[in-house]
């Protein structure tokens, strides 16, 4: 056989073997699960955060670490069985970066996988860990400020809206560790504010429609929408209704107040997934769920979009808009 075959057999081996080696590669690679009660198309920005975080912990997507997505598109009731797949599938590590109910979901699928949260409520409370400093069992994570913020956001409401004697608080039932700890928190602020509550439920979009008819009905002066990943998918919907019935309204999250909403005032969430990226980073690497306390994230934004007071008719106090971190005109 002459060097010239030599060479071309030899080098259709090394082609034949190219795609069997990057399978290998490719399976050896670490898998992160991540469980996501909503939609990709509502976090971007929080995913971009997420690999930021995980890259600073030294894997990068493709590169020496793979990434199981399962979005749940605001249907909780698909959440436990994407989270019983991703145990199926194996995954090195779930997160679970928006929602209470998704790490619940993962914490019931799984006792040997770790899990690493983000969350905006106590997580000794609804159950996912020990204590803050030591966890225990095989969740750790974040927590930002959310559903303790309820009655902040009733007072900036109240700044804007002095003269409301009543105001709406709009809760999914679904997830009634946060629905509860919300009407709970808001109802023991009320009273110094002299005000009347009430707590409306909705799990679904016509149910949302159905909360703002009623919200006209009871001629409420104001609304505060409790944390939920199912609200977050729905922030159009929320903010057109709050402008078509004329409710002053106050949410979470950012994405609410760019969409229309009158004001948000919450925790950083891309903050928080950074925060979550770095913690699956190093157990990836060896450390310990158990050993890893619970972080905060304590980044607090307000967003007030001055558009929205308009066609309220209503006037942002100097004060207030001071204080405003993002004001949307």
């Amino acid at each position: 056989m002459n060097r010239r075959k030599v060479i071309t057999l030899l080098g259709g081996a090394a082609v034949a073997t190219w795609p069997l080696l990057a399978r290998a590669q490719r399976a050896a690679m670490p898998v992160i699960g991540l469980l996501n009660a909503g939609s990709p198309e509502e976090h971007p920005l929080n995913v971009a955060a997420f690999l930021e975080g995980l890259k600073d912990a030294g894997y990068v997507e493709g590169q020496n670490v793979l990434i199981e997505y399962r979005w749940g598109e605001g249907q909780y009731e698909r959440v436990p069985a994407l989270a019983t797949d991703l145990v199926r599938r194996q995954v090195s590590v779930i997160v679970t970066p928006d929602s209470t109910l998704a790490a619940l979901a993962a914490k019931m699928a799984t006792i040997a996988i770790p899990i690493v949260f983000r969350i905006g409520t106590d997580p000794v409370e609804v159950g996912l860990v020990a204590s803050l400093n030591r966890p225990g069992g095989n969740l750790t994570g974040v927590t930002t400020l959310g559903v303790g913020l309820g009655p902040k956001r009733l007072e900036l409401l109240h700044e804007l809206t002095p003269a409301a004697t009543r105001v709406a608080l709009l809760v999914n039932p679904i997830n009634s560790a946060v629905a509860d700890t919300a009407a709970r928190e808001l109802q023991a602020a009320i009273g110094t504010l002299n005000m009347q509550l009430h707590v409306l439920g909705a799990r679904n979009e016509a149910e949302i429609d159905e909360a703002f008819a009623q919200l006209d009905q009871l001629r409420v002066g104001g609304l505060v929408i409790a944390t939920d990943a199912f609200f977050n998918s729905r922030s159009a919907q929320l903010a057109t209704l709050a402008l078509r019935y004329g409710v002053p309204t106050i949410y979470q999250f950012r994405e609410f107040t760019v969409a229309g909403g009158l004001m948000s005032y919450g925790g950083s969430v891309p903050d928080a997934y950074r925060l979550v990226g770095d913690y699956a980073g190093r157990i990836l690497k060896g450390e310990k769920p158990a050993a890893l306390p619970v972080q905060q994230s304590t980044k607090v934004e307000l967003i007030v979009n001055l558009k929205t007071a308009k066609a309220l008719g209503l006037t942002i106090p100097p004060t207030l808009l001071a204080r405003a971190d993002e004001v949307i005109e």
